[in-house]
C-alpha cells in the first residue's frame, strides 16, 4: 500500500470521525446533553487479519479518541458510545465499495491473492442484518447510561471475548517481571 493511500485511509476512518465530532460538540455542550455515537469496527479491537493494517490502524485510533473524549465532555451530559460492528451485509465488500491494492511485494503476492478473493467471497453472505442493527442502536441511543462499547453481532461479541482473554492472558505472562519495574524503595 503506497504511503497516500495509507494517510488516505486514516483521514477518512480517524479523522472523518474527529471532524464530525468537533463540529458538534459545541451545540452539545450548549444544550448540557447528547450522544456522540461512532460506528467503528471489530478491527479497532482486534487487528485479526492479513493486509488490515492501515484500516485497522484507523480504528484503533477511532477507538482511542472515542474513549479519551467520553470523560471529557461527560461533566456537560454528554455521553458517548462506540458502535463494533461485526460483518453485517452491507456495500462494504461490493466491487464499488472496496479497493484492493495491486500486489506489489512479491513476497506477499500469493497471500494478497488468498485474501482478496476470500472478501470478494463474502460478498452479499456476511450474517448480520443492517435493519437489526439499526434498530438496536436506537434502543441503544434511548439509555440513560448507553454502553461505552457496543459488541454489535455475535462475531463482535466473541472477538471481545477472545481479546479480553488474550490481554488477560498476555498481562499474566510476564505478571512478577512487569511488577518487578518500579524504583527501590530506599
Amino acid at each position: 500500500m503506497p504511503p497516500e493511500a495509507f494517510r488516505s485511509q486514516i483521514e477518512t476512518t480517524l479523522f472523518g470521525p474527529v471532524n464530525v465530532t468537533r463540529a458538534a460538540l459545541p451545540q452539545l455542550r450548549a444544550q448540557r446533553s447528547g450522544l456522540v455515537m461512532t460506528i467503528s469496527s471489530t478491527a479497532g479491537i482486534a487487528a485479526a487479519g492479513d493486509f488490515l493494517t492501515a484500516y485497522a490502524a484507523s480504528k484503533f485510533g477511532v477507538e482511542g479518541f472515542m474513549e479519551g473524549l467520553a470523560p471529557e465532555v461527560a461533566p456537560f451530559g454528554i455521553r458517548t458510545m462506540l458502535v463494533e460492528p461485526g460483518f453485517f451485509r452491507t456495500e462494504l465488500l461490493t466491487p464499488q465499495s472496496t479497493q484492493y491494492a495491486e500486489p506489489s511485494i512479491a513476497d506477499y503476492a500469493d497471500r494478497t491473492k488468498q485474501t482478496v478473493q476470500a472478501w470478494k467471497s463474502m460478498d452479499g453472505k456476511q450474517g448480520g442484518d443492517p435493519a437489526k442493527l439499526a434498530a438496536a442502536l436506537v434502543q441503544l441511543a434511548a439509555l440513560e447510561e448507553p454502553p461505552l462499547r457496543f459488541a454489535a453481532g455475535a462475531d463482535a461479541v466473541e472477538l471481545f471475548e477472545t481479546k479480553a482473554q488474550t490481554l488477560l492472558a498476555q498481562a499474566d505472562a510476564h505478571r512478577a517481571l512487569s511488577s518487578s519495574l518500579a524504583y527501590d524503595n530506599a
